[in-house]
């Protein structure tokens, strides 16, 4: 589905439960207390600025006695075979957000990733996938990364563990490759790159790679996930904890001169690699 189509099939979502909220007398302050969530939060999803997580919609489809129309609607709007089914509402989120800060403890955000890097980490999670499936993966993740390519694009700060720069990921060729790319990117100033290096040891964020995004009109969420599942929270308090982690790493990082220099040293490295053999 094209982007300008998904984002009407929101705005479907939204009138028809603005209408099927009216028909019940609700107000959104009345409806957004039975499902968990605040009435802004219900008139944003009213105004497609926000969409709902499918437990939400679950829950309105149960307050409503709506017949499960908002769950089926929102599975429709948020299945893409090429992304598990916790992260597609994170990739919708992506296109929304006005900023975006990432920590990256071993692999390279998807929306830095170059395709012969994104490739060798999709076989080494899926070995006995078929080179089609693989396909699909790659594409979609590039794709994903086209919002740096948009004159709108979000603010993009990223913390990278120094474990990103030296794990041989499809070999030198292709983490020269993917070194490369990210050290361009902060020349052009597309993104602020900074390195977490060894040294700083223990740190903020060890319990895995975390996701912050921050939006015009909608208050900011955090994503965190581990190898086989999910969590997207936009309860108040707890963005709050991850900003206030995040903001930790990102003092404990080289200077964003430091860093690149420190990227496109081990980019040189792989490419030594790559000549002595």
């Amino acid at each position: 589905m094209a982007n300008g189509s998904r984002q009407a099939a929101w705005e479907f979502f939204g009138a028809e439960l603005k209408r099927r909220r009216e028909d019940a007398a609700l107000t959104q302050v009345e409806l957004g207390a039975r499902v968990f969530v605040s009435g802004g939060y219900i008139g944003q999803f009213e105004q497609a600025i926000r969409k709902p997580q499918l437990d939400v919609a679950q829950r309105i489809d149960e307050v409503l006695q709506t017949d499960g129309i908002f769950e089926r609607l929102c599975r429709k709007l948020i299945d893409d075979p090429r992304y598990a089914d916790y992260f597609a509402h994170v990739v919708e989120l992506e296109r929304l957000a006005t900023r975006i800060c990432e920590f990256a403890p071993t692999v390279v955000p998807g929306l830095l990733q170059t395709q012969e890097y994104a490739r060798a980490v999709t076989i080494a999670a899926n070995p006995f996938k078929t080179d089609e499936y693989v396909d699909e993966i790659v594409t979609a993740r590039l794709e994903r990364s086209r919002i740096l390519d948009d004159a709108a694009r979000p603010e993009y700060w990223v913390t990278l563990h120094e474990n990103v720069l030296r794990i041989p990921v499809g070999g030198p060729g292709a983490m020269a490759e993917q070194l490369e790319r990210i050290a361009r990117l902060m020349r052009e100033r597309t993104a602020v790159v900074t390195v977490l290096p060894y040294a700083a040891g223990a740190h903020a964020a060890m319990g895995g790679m975390l996701q912050l995004m921050e939006f015009q009109d909608a208050p900011p969420v955090a994503y965190t996930e581990t190898s086989f599942s999910g969590t997207l929270v936009d309860e108040p308090a707890v963005v709050k904890r991850a900003h206030r982690a995040y903001d930790l790493l990102r003092v404990a990082t080289l200077s964003p001169e430091a860093s690149l220099a420190m990227v496109e040293s081990a980019a040189e490295d792989f490419r030594l690699c790559v000549s002595t053999t």
